[in-house]
């Protein structure tokens, strides 16, 4: 299993691709069909098949920090319910009631437990079945087998991974990652956001440099670099580093004593639809939950990279947050909803991904494979 790069590494690969005017490349040029994009089969396969069946980050641990805490969202088209219990244990559940199916749970909250609003069943933070109003007129009812249904969760690396419709399996690729959302960094926000434009046309503009003279010529370009990227796939997943310009000082540095904090932007896609952007005031979780074919919920979850977060650190990273997503994340919607439309022109019958994109050429072959389908390239 290949191992990301540490410090000292990717300082020195960055600087050689300074030095020669290079990025990494990718084997192979690959192809995707545009049909892939506009077709409800193939959407429903990745819904089917591989979001409900593979462990998919959730939310940030840190957003269920304490005894009640709940998370409670539709996830590839599924209403879920994530908790902490008093045991500090997360527990994640279908979010429906027991008694006529009604959401026990909305949004973001704490709560001792939860009262379905229908008709008042209420289920402890366990998802065991602990009141019935007018239990009489249910003569038979074994509260044990009318607990909330559970699905496999499991808590690593600082983010609550959910498997809907398959058995818990240890994904081996994660276990050499340090945890991307310690525990100390604090929430400062949750943001919704509906984009009308496929999943994986969002996606796919995460994890590419080549485009970031053309599309951010005046917010990023002149911090940073178009075309050097590092692409490090690893499992199903892949990291992608973006260098800021300010990295070259790094070359004055004896290699053991590099570290590259504050001076690149990690990019982590967690596969299937998760992103975890790591800059240097603040980490954004980033999910993308398909509402249809062209259109797209995007859910991010900001956080500060400090322990312990002061009012200081807290407006700081809020700073940057907001000028990453009222810019430059603007930027690239206005692209994205672009390529939305233009998806029905008929000009392509293919999107041709060339060596500087490496990521979206593994995340597609990836995808391909996990929803069955025969791979193109």
């Amino acid at each position: 299993m290949p191992h990301l790069a540490d410090d000292q590494q990717v300082a020195q690969r960055v600087l050689d691709h300074m030095a020669q005017r290079t990025t990494d490349l990718a084997p192979a040029v690959w192809r995707e069909p545009v049909e892939h994009y506009r077709s409800a089969t193939v959407l429903d396969a990745e819904i089917r098949q591989v979001m409900r069946r593979t462990p998919t980050a959730f939310c940030p641990s840190a957003a269920l920090s304490q005894p009640g805490d709940y998370v409670a969202r539709e996830a590839a088209g599924t209403p879920l319910l994530a908790v902490r219990g008093k045991d500090g244990v997360v527990r994640a559940f279908r979010n429906a009631c027991r008694h006529r199916g009604m959401p026990v749970a909305s949004g973001r909250g704490n709560a001792p437990a939860f009262a379905c609003r229908y008709h008042g069943w209420t289920y402890a933070l366990d998802g065991q079945l602990r009141q019935v109003p007018d239990p009489h007129g249910f003569p038979d009812l074994d509260k044990g087998c009318h607990g909330l249904v559970p699905v496999q969760v499991q808590e690593r690396l600082g983010l609550v991974f959910i498997t809907q419709d398959a058995a818990l399996v240890n994904d081996a690729s994660l276990d050499d990652v340090q945890t991307l959302l310690p525990p100390e960094y604090e929430l400062l926000a949750t943001r919704e956001r509906i984009v009308d434009a496929n999943w994986k046309v969002m996606l796919e503009g995460f994890i590419e440099g080549y485009h970031i003279r053309s599309t951010h010529r005046e917010s990023f370009y002149p911090y940073g670099f178009d075309n050097l990227n590092l692409i490090e796939p690893f499992g199903r997943h892949c990291r992608v580093t973006y260098p800021f310009r300010r990295i070259g000082k790094l070359a004055d540095v004896p290699p053991a004593e590099r570290r590259v904090e504050g001076l690149l932007t990690y990019v982590y896609h967690l596969f299937p639809n998760v992103l975890v952007t790591m800059l240097s005031r603040h980490t954004n979780l980033v999910v993308l939950e398909p509402m249809g074919v062209d259109r797209t919920l995007e859910i991010s979850y900001t956080l500060a990279n400090v322990r312990g977060a002061d009012d200081q650190a807290r407006t700081a990273a809020l700073r940057d947050a907001d000028f990453v997503r009222e810019v430059g994340a603007a930027e690239d919607r206005e692209v994205i909803c672009a390529i939305q439309k233009g998806l029905a022109s008929q000009a392509n019958e293919h999107f041709t991904f060339g060596l500087f994109e490496g990521a979206i050429s593994h995340f597609h072959q990836t995808l391909a494979a996990a929803r069955g389908a025969t791979a193109s390239s």
